[in-house]
C-alpha cells in the first residue's frame, strides 16, 4: 500500500502579484525563471507525464490571463510533504481572487475528496462524508434540456 495523494489546485492570482512571489512559483513548477527560497528543498509541483498512482496526467500550469494569472495544478504527493505544501497553499490564500473551491487533496484510494475552499484571504480543508449514495445511470453529465 502506498501513501499518495492526489493534490488539485485551480484558482487564480492578481496581476499586483511581485515579482518575488513569481519567481517562487515558477521555481516550484518547474518553469524558467523560478527562484528557490522561503526555506523549501525542491520544487513541489515540477513532476510531468502520466501519474502513477492517481491516473491521468500530472500538471504545473501558471498562465498570465484577464487581470491576473492562472495556477493549475495536479500532482502526487506523499504525506511527507504536507508541511511544505500546507504552507504554500497558506500563502496562494492569502493571495488569490478566486472565492470558493479551488482544490483538493484525495487519498489514492479514496472516492472522495477533501475539498480546499478559499474564503476571506486563508484555505480551508472541507471532508466530505457520504451517508447515502443517489446515482443517476442515466446522465454521467446532467442534461438540463431534457
Amino acid at each position: 500500500m502506498a501513501d499518495i495523494y492526489e493534490l488539485q489546485l485551480t484558482l487564480h492570482l492578481p496581476g499586483s502579484l511581485p515579482p518575488e512571489d513569481l519567481a517562487l512559483l515558477r521555481w516550484h513548477l518547474g518553469m524558467e525563471g523560478g527562484r528557490q527560497g522561503d526555506g523549501y528543498e525542491y520544487p513541489l509541483w515540477e513532476a510531468r507525464g502520466a501519474a502513477l498512482r492517481i491516473g491521468g496526467a500530472l500538471v504545473g500550469e501558471l498562465h498570465p490571463g484577464g487581470a491576473g494569472w492562472a495556477l493549475t495544478v495536479r500532482q502526487e504527493t506523499h504525506p511527507d510533504e504536507f508541511d511544505d505544501l500546507r504552507r504554500i497553499v497558506r500563502w496562494l490564500g492569502a493571495r488569490t481572487t478566486t472565492v470558493g473551491t479551488v482544490g483538493h487533496l484525495r487519498f489514492y484510494e479514496a472516492h472522495l475528496p477533501d475539498l480546499l475552499i478559499a474564503e476571506g484571504g486563508a484555505v480551508c480543508r472541507e471532508i466530505l462524508r457520504v451517508e447515502e449514495v443517489v446515482g443517476a445511470a442515466d446522465h454521467v453529465i446532467p442534461d438540463f434540456y431534457a
